[in-house]
């Protein structure tokens, strides 16, 4: 095989599009304290983007047999016969300890020690517990939550400071209706995998009503870090701009037509994830 096919394979497992988004994360917490990336900063992202790569293919090797029932997730490598489910163990433990050495030689040992708890939390708390319920969801957020606090005592800082601790709350509240989205948007296909699903929990209505809730309290706590965290002017009022455009929009979309399409909400919310990382980021380095 050859060796872009192995790469392909290695970033299918490390769930790549998860992974980078959660170094970032932890990025920007180590960020808001230094005011600078330099060396350590870049090695600690690396650091968190193996071991959060290390999870993501345990979960491939966790549940292997799920994702050959729903057709989201049947293409993956282990039930396309792509890799074994012993070669995918092998590949996690080649991320977490390539991750876990580079967090431990870089940076104090709490960091890497936050980042294992990163791991067991979303693949021995959330992934076990989503079988059992459809509000897994809610202690699994801490996977969010976890990420910026890494980085914010990879640099020294305080965790009581109560500045990382709203942003790691805004990014916990965020996972939830980043979740449930999902589970809005493959209801059918937990189903067939014989996972629970809010519709076996709650009616349409009710499904309708308790998204747009979490929705505007997602909106609600990137008031609170507009608010509380962010100095420079400029990017506090473009981010001002977008999150009343996301809470004119879903609610305008749930008035009118009684219903918050998953798809484009579970995008726009993704996008002030993203954007908050980036100007926490810049604000950071500016002030």
């Amino acid at each position: 095989m050859r060796i872009t096919s192995w790469l392909k394979i290695g970033f299918e497992l490390g769930k790549v599009r998860i992974s980078l988004p959660v170094a970032l994360s932890a990025l920007t917490g180590y960020v808001m304290v230094t005011g600078q990336m330099g060396n350590k900063g870049w090695m600690l992202a690396l650091g968190v983007f193996f071991i959060s790569m290390a999870s993501g293919t345990l979960n491939h090797y966790q549940e292997y047999k799920i994702d050959a029932l729903m057709p989201r997730t049947k293409n993956r490598p282990i039930p396309t016969g792509r890799i074994s489910r012993n070669g995918a163990l092998a590949v996690t433990i080649g991320y977490f300890i390539y991750g876990s050495l580079i967090l431990y030689f870089y940076h104090p040992v709490w960091a890497m020690l936050l980042s294992w708890l990163t791991l067991i939390a979303y693949n021995f708390i959330y992934t076990p517990l989503k079988k059992v319920t459809a509000f897994a969801v809610v202690p699994g957020s801490v996977i969010g939550a976890l990420p910026p606090i890494i980085g914010w005592v990879a640099a020294g800082g305080n965790i009581t400071d109560s500045r990382i601790l709203i942003v790691a709350a805004f990014f916990f509240i965020g996972q939830i209706p980043h979740f449930w989205l999902l589970l809005l948007l493959f209801g059918d296909q937990y189903k067939l995998a014989g996972l629970p699903s809010l519709n076996q929990v709650f009616s349409e209505t009710q499904i309708k009503r308790v998204t747009y809730t979490w929705t505007l309290t997602t909106i609600a706590g990137a008031l609170v870090v507009l608010f509380r965290v962010f100095s420079d002017k400029t990017i506090f009022f473009i981010l001002l701009v977008y999150v009343f455009y996301l809470l004119f929009s879903f609610t305008i979309s749930f008035l009118m037509q009684k219903n918050l399409p998953p798809k484009p909400v579970f995008y726009k919310l993704n996008f002030l994830y993203l954007f908050m990382m980036i100007f926490l980021i810049v604000d950071g380095l500016i002030k």
